[in-house]
């Protein structure tokens, strides 16, 4: 663990003297020491349920109060690293991040962003693009029967409701399928966001029942390819449909590629 000086040494916000020389402005002390807790927990020096020292132990090892180091550990617990628990085997430990999480906070993030018009409907599209065309690829080479008939069941329920909101809640259900089937949780935990803010911010209400009955089409040949294991195809039809679904959004008069 780093000492005392190791910790004076940290600094950021970079900044230009009245003189024009160039210096750093130094942290507060216990920002310092979350920053080099972060570290430690990002590299996995520390892991996901490893115990930290505790605050005595901490004060030392850096060369600070036991408040300041209190201080840098409810830094750290603000932003879901570390939990701390009560009793015999309490103390305070590396947290274990879940999945469900990150989308909330992606989510968020995405809406955010997109109300700020910091993210536009063809950039939202363009990440789904980059997203879900290598998802109906790996969902191809990796699908097990059973995400087969989910998907089957999906497109036959579609295909059977009426109605924007539940044809959107279908649509949104086997491109969810698609991605689970890929085997891939990273992709999960990045797309739903992507669609759910896409949904939320950008599709159009005037969309015609037509419209629908060909997104019913595309995703009975996505499915179609899938089953046969056929990545090359899978990844082709997602990228003519995910094109196809472009008018379904507002906001995506720009020239998309």
């Amino acid at each position: 663990m780093s000492d005392a000086r190791e910790v004076e040494d940290v600094a950021v916000t970079p900044r230009t003297s009245g003189a024009g020389l160039p210096v750093q402005k130094v942290l507060p002390a216990y920002q310092q020491v979350a920053n080099q807790l972060r570290t430690l927990i990002l590299q996995g020096d520390l892991a996901p349920g490893d115990r930290l020292p505790n605050e005595a132990e901490l004060s030392v090892r850096f060369g600070v109060s036991r408040s300041t180091v209190r201080e840098a550990l409810r830094v750290l617990a603000s932003r879901d690293l570390v939990e701390t628990s009560r009793g015999v085997n309490g103390g305070t430990f590396v947290a274990r991040i879940q999945a469900s999480k990150v989308r909330d906070y992606l989510e968020t993030s995405l809406g955010l962003m997109t109300g700020a018009h910091d993210v536009s409907a063809r950039e939202m599209l363009e990440a789904r693009e980059v997203l879900e065309v290598p998802a109906a690829r790996l969902a191809a080479a990796h699908a097990r029967d059973s995400d087969i008939e989910a998907l089957r069941r999906s497109v036959e329920r579609e295909k059977g409701s009426t109605g924007r909101e539940r044809k959107f809640e279908e649509h949104r259900t086997f491109h969810l399928l698609v991605v689970d089937a890929a085997r891939n949780q990273l992709l999960s935990v990045m797309n739903e966001p992507v669609f759910v803010v896409l949904r939320a911010r950008f599709l159009r209400p005037d969309i015609e029942p037509e419209f629908w009955a060909k997104v019913d089409d595309d995703h009975e040949e996505i499915l179609e390819r899938i089953a046969a294991g056929d990545a090359a195809g899978a990844g082709t039809a997602m990228r003519e449909h995910l094109r196809r679904l472009r008018p379904a959004y507002e906001g995506t008069t720009e020239e998309m590629p």
